[in-house]
């Protein structure tokens, strides 16, 4: 069955990553950012070797994202920034076919132990399995 695995971010951890701290996003160093993309690399690759990875992408940062949706009058209004109602947002994916959802859990589990400066905020790796139509153990 295919899952789509999520990690979330906000605005101020893609700041924090380019060197600029705030609360709960310290600063990360150059070597943080290698440790990170390091241990995303070795993820891609397991996930790679074991024919699981069909896709998967950080997304940029939603200073660089838009919000349609349609105004009172039914046209389109545009803003920016990609929620309104939380700073999280979506910062990267990957779309998994595992064998069953205790597999794709562990992958999950091994992206919580990325690599991040201390005092970083910590958010949840989201499953969502992708109904395909092809069943599965959901």
């Amino acid at each position: 069955m295919k899952y789509l695995v999520m990690i979330q971010g906000t605005q101020a951890d893609y700041e924090a990553q380019s060197g600029k701290a705030s609360a709960g996003a310290p600063a990360w160093t150059e070597q943080d950012i290698q440790a990170m993309y390091a241990h995303m690399g070795a993820i891609n690759n397991d996930l790679a070797e074991t024919g699981e990875m069909v896709d998967g992408n950080g997304l940029a940062e939603p200073a660089r994202s838009r919000f349609v949706e349609r105004g009172p009058d039914g046209k389109p209004v545009i803003t920016d920034g990609p929620y309104g109602e939380t700073k999280e947002v979506l910062a990267g994916y990957w779309v998994l076919d595992c064998a069953s959802l205790e597999r794709v859990t562990e992958i999950a589990a091994r992206v919580l132990e990325c690599p991040v400066p201390e005092g970083t905020t910590g958010y949840p790796v989201v499953i969502r399995p992708i109904l395909d139509g092809g069943g599965g153990d959901v």
